[in-house]
Parts: structure tokens; C-alpha cells; sequence
């Protein structure tokens, strides 16, 4: 359960920071150019490989 929290802010984070934070788009002004679905996938493919480093470097090896 402490993973998923650990997954959870850290995802919020990126999230907060690119529609809140980055209001002048310093950070996140690379991304300007694209449409709402590519920002959407990005940040899906984005949670999905944080989910999989997460769980693989916290795996004990056999």
C-alpha cells in the first residue's frame, strides 16, 4: 500500500506542476505545440514506466 502512495504523490506532482505551477511554461513549454491526446499519452506512458522502475528496483533479486 505504501507504493501505490509513494506512485500517487509522485504522479500529482508532475501534474500539479505542469496545469498549476508552470504558469509562464518554462518547464513544460516544449509540450506547447502538441494536442490534448499527446499530452494525455505522455503522461500515461509517463505514470506506467514510474509504476514499472518503482516496482523493478523494489523487487528483491532471486
Amino acid at each position: 500500500m505504501s507504493s501505490f502512495i509513494i506512485v500517487l504523490i509522485i504522479a500529482l506532482a508532475v501534474l500539479v506542476d505542469f496545469f498549476w505551477l508552470d504558469i509562464d511554461g518554462k518547464r513544460w513549454g516544449w509540450m506547447k505545440s502538441w494536442s490534448k491526446i499527446q499530452k494525455i499519452i505522455f503522461f500515461v506512458f509517463f505514470i506506467i514506466i514510474s509504476l514499472a522502475m518503482y516496482f523493478g528496483l523494489s523487487t528483491e533479486y532471486f
